[in-house]
């Protein structure tokens, strides 16, 4: 295999040595992207956490574990979070960010009330079916470590593998604790699809109790925003039904379009009367005249000095 290459100066090459199965009775090597965790959003723990990409479809945390656990040792691996596993959000404005989180703090919640929410979103939460789960290929991950240290180390050790040779091998010490996968994680899967009418029933109340809470905090945080003065000390004002607060594009959008409206308007207004236009063809000719005559001393400068020339002999 090639040297430890960097992909686009940025990724290492992290290969990983598949064993043999009943489906495919050969060893392969499968190769993942490494690199250090540079969110868009930074946060306190990229320092010590590595971002993970092209990661086999069977992954699961104690594969991962194990992977790193045989390249650095116990008790460096902290935890592991798959691309399904985020919560993506959404973008917002710097600003509205701001406002939000200042009603956030001036709104009084008590510890009740929040362990009171958590207890709701887990019972929101429907009954697994599936005992282990597959993903993509070229999946990512991010993978948390005890320090910044440990981050070095792995880094290190990836390198140190092209010399060795010396291959992780996947799902090697990993004992009883992934479930099984083929016929038997079929089966459990048809099994745990038949789950209890009431369970399921009682998650669904709750899930909808807790959507309905936070549409209740929605319009609230909007009817407050709506209240809100801009740094101009301005207060947006809508009509119709609107039940958000105009966000910071609308409202350039919306100011442009008052330039243009005042733009257009005040160049209809132009040349309206009669004496404009008098007006302005003669500071036209005027302005062709003065042009014509420092065009006129132009040319007279350039005769004089042709007349002075002589050649040298």
């Amino acid at each position: 295999m090639a040297p430890l290459e960097l992909v686009g100066d940025r990724f290492a090459i992290l290969p990983i040595r598949m064993p043999e199965v009943p489906s495919y009775p050969k060893s392969a090597i499968h190769e993942i992207r490494v690199r250090r965790n540079a969110p868009q959003t930074p946060t306190e723990h990229d320092d010590r956490s590595l971002f993970l990409k092209n990661i086999p479809t069977d992954s699961t945390e104690p594969h991962i574990r194990a992977v790193f656990t045989s390249l650095v040792g116990a008790g460096r691996f902290e935890g592991i979070v798959f691309d399904d596993e985020t919560a993506a959000a959404l973008p917002i404005d710097p600003a509205h960010a701001t406002k939000v989180a200042g009603f956030a703090r001036k709104r009084k919640r008590t510890d009740v009330d929040a362990e009171d929410r958590e207890r709701q979103i887990e019972a929101a939460q429907l009954p697994q079916i599936w005992t282990r789960r597959l993903y993509t290929s070229s999946g990512t991950a991010v993978v948390l470590f005890a320090d910044e240290k440990s981050v070095q180390l792995v880094l290190k050790a990836i390198a140190k593998l092209q010399k060795t040779n010396k291959y992780p091998v996947w799902g090697e010490g990993l004992a009883d604790h992934v479930p099984p996968l083929g016929a038997p994680w079929i089966s459990s899967h048809l099994q745990l699809c038949r789950g209890d009418k009431a369970d399921t029933q009682s998650a669904v109340h709750a899930f909808f109790n807790v959507f309905n809470n936070k549409e209740k905090e929605a319009v609230e945080m909007a009817r407050r925003l709506r209240n809100e003065p801009d740094d101009d000390g301005f207060v947006t004002v809508t009509r119709g039904g609107r039940a958000t607060p105009a966000s910071r594009a609308e409202a350039e959008e919306a100011k442009q379009r008052m330039v243009d409206r005042q733009a257009k308007k005040k160049s209809e207004l132009k040349d309206f009367y009669r004496f404009q236009l008098r007006e302005r063809r003669k500071l036209e000719q005027a302005a062709l005249l003065r042009r014509f005559e420092a065009d006129k001393r132009k040319v007279e400068v350039m005769r004089e000095k042709r007349g002075k020339f002589k050649p040298e002999r």
